[in-house]
């Protein structure tokens, strides 16, 4: 009787786990784990561009290099951020639908601002100028 019931738990056990699969939900150090990752499971990959503006007159000269950052240009708009002479701006890049040619404001935390315009060569590359409140002006280079 003992055999009977054994083997008979044994074959119920073995109807209910056809087709599963057992895997680790924590992969040992060192080995890879293959699974697939569901498409809402990762993230979305955005673009950050670099904005590098560069001195183009006494008033710029006396501030120095710039370098920023344009994140987050999905459809034309994105945002525009950056320190100089320790002051952050920060503000809107934005290009019409179709066009390569756009503008960029940022406003600083001690009342500057800034108004560039720029064209884009290419997807990842772009050139420009800005003008800042106190007269200084930069030549802007932007790359991904």
């Amino acid at each position: 009787m003992f055999k009977v019931t054994a083997l008979s738990t044994v074959l119920a056990a073995s109807a209910l786990l056809t087709g599963c699969v057992v895997t680790p939900m924590y992969p040992a150090p060192g080995t890879a784990n293959n699974q697939q990752q569901p498409a809402t499971a990762q993230a979305a990959v955005r673009p950050v561009y670099t904005a590098r503006l560069y001195p183009t007159n006494d008033n710029a000269a006396a501030l120095g290099r710039v370098s920023g950052t344009i994140s987050n240009p999905e459809r034309g708009h994105g945002e525009f951020a950056f320190i100089l002479a320790n002051e952050s701006f920060s503000g809107e890049a934005t290009r019409p639908p179709g066009s390569n040619k756009g503008t960029a404001n940022a406003a600083g935390n001690r009342g500057s601002y800034v108004k560039c315009t720029y064209t884009m060569s290419s997807a990842q590359l772009g050139t420009g100028t800005c003008l800042f409140a106190n007269g200084a002006t930069y030549d802007m280079h932007i790359s991904q």
